[in-house]
């Protein structure tokens, strides 16, 4: 069976389908939230989850009594536990990694939304695709580390894998109509996965050098959390998105190209053979993504507001420097590669985002610390999923011992600033 099925007409809608929310209390969690509290009789919220953050879940079951509520830190799920007995509410708590996975797999729940960061979202997420879960992707870094252990694993229990990355969502718009994730299709050219260029566009080399946390998590159209904005400042999210789409659309990395587009309007292309060009356009607001999902074949309220092309005037594109952005390149590295690699980068990169957020090392030195990691550790074809936590572990190891060599403290470019 295909991970997402033939368009089929509409049906009407009975009961209110249940909705598992992995990481509810980020921004796609509130934009998620945003659009399922507009639409009671369709959906209900069977789960939702946090990092650290106690008062917002508590907030959230409060608002949405849902069955379950997890937390990764166990001592935050007790003080979850104890305001949510004070509240009266029956909401169960759990922690950690397994309750994670269990509410991705929730009887009750047939959507489940991945929206948590990193790649500590991996497990949960393949679990909700085991399950056969209607799998709405925010959550990239599973699918760059293993994304065809998901698609195999969505063919053999039907999952559908619907992604709300507005690249990859708009890309999935502009695919023909009897699109089915992980096949090749006749016809299609190439991928074009815009992006806003992030906070330093234009910066000269020497300015991003001296570049601190707080600028680099001010984007110029998303807010976004940390470590994405980061990503975005140095396009790494965008590379990331490259090795995704490749892994969704069955697509080689020759066939993705990646231009600026500071608007943010046009979210992404299609290109096809006989020279047409399909493009999604929205504001730049996540809920268009997750609405479109969430109801897919159909379409729904999102709450956000149509474009004024008058208003908006024009739309520029540029081609992203190399110079400026490394990530790009090591990315597209890592994606030609193949094996292990992807898991590689993307391990060495969370890790150098969280030195560099800590001040321990500087902005240009997040590439620094990647590029050492995907030569210091071995590549291995062998892209099973023990194969890809173990040489996570190991660019783990890696990063963290170039990072503290010496003097114990990050000693690169830009680190004493």
């Amino acid at each position: 069976m295909s991970s997402i099925p033939r368009t089929n007409p509409p049906v009407p809608v009975a009961a209110p389908r249940g909705v598992s929310l992995l990481g509810s209390t980020g921004s796609i969690g509130a934009s998620a939230l945003d659009v399922l509290a507009r639409h009671p009789r369709r959906y209900r919220v069977m789960a939702v989850s946090g990092n650290t953050r106690v008062e917002a879940l508590f907030e959230q079951c409060q608002r949405y009594r849902p069955l379950h509520a997890v937390m990764h830190d166990a001592g935050c799920a007790a003080r979850l536990e104890k305001l949510i007995r004070q509240a009266g509410l029956s909401t169960e708590v759990s922690s950690g990694a397994a309750g994670l996975e269990r509410i991705a797999s929730l009887p009750e729940a047939d959507i489940v939304l991945a929206g948590i960061v990193g790649a500590i979202g991996l497990l949960p997420t393949l679990a909700a695709v085991r399950a056969g879960k209607r799998v709405l992707f925010a959550n990239k870094e599973p699918l760059v580390m293993s994304g065809h252990i998901f698609m195999r694993e969505a063919r053999l229990s039907g999952a559908e894998l619907l992604p709300i990355d507005s690249e990859h969502n708009a890309i999935f718009q502009c695919m023909p109509r009897d699109y089915r994730a992980g096949e090749a299709h006749a016809g299609v050219r190439k991928i074009v996965l815009t992006c806003s260029g992030g906070p330093f566009r234009n910066a000269r080399p020497e300015e991003l050098t001296q570049v601190t946390p707080a600028q680099a998590c001010d984007h110029p159209r998303w807010r976004m959390g940390r470590k994405i904005s980061v990503d975005s400042a140095t396009l790494m999210n965008k590379g990331l998105e490259l090795i995704e789409a490749c892994r969704l659309f069955d697509l080689h990395p020759d066939q993705i190209e990646i231009v600026i587009h500071p608007q943010s309007v046009i979210h992404s292309m299609v290109e096809y053979a006989d020279g047409s060009v399909l493009a999604q356009l929205s504001n730049p607001d996540m809920r268009t993504p997750i609405a479109h999902a969430l109801a897919w074949p159909e379409r729904i309220e999102s709450g956000v507001t149509g474009l004024d092309l008058a208003e908006l005037g024009r739309l520029e594109f540029e081609r992203p420097d190399a110079a400026r952005f490394p990530c790009l390149g090591l990315a597209r590295a890592a994606a030609e590669t193949g094996g292990t690699a992807p898991a590689i980068l993307n391990a060495a990169n969370e890790v150098a985002v969280a030195a560099f957020l800590e001040g321990t090392i500087g902005f240009t030195d997040i590439a620094r610390v990647i590029a050492h990691c995907m030569t210091a550790v071995p590549v291995r074809p062998d892209a099973e999923l023990a194969a890809i936590l173990a040489d996570d572990t190991r660019a783990r190891d890696a990063a963290h011992d170039y990072i503290h060599r010496d003097t114990g403290r990050g000693t690169h470019s830009g680190a004493t600033r």
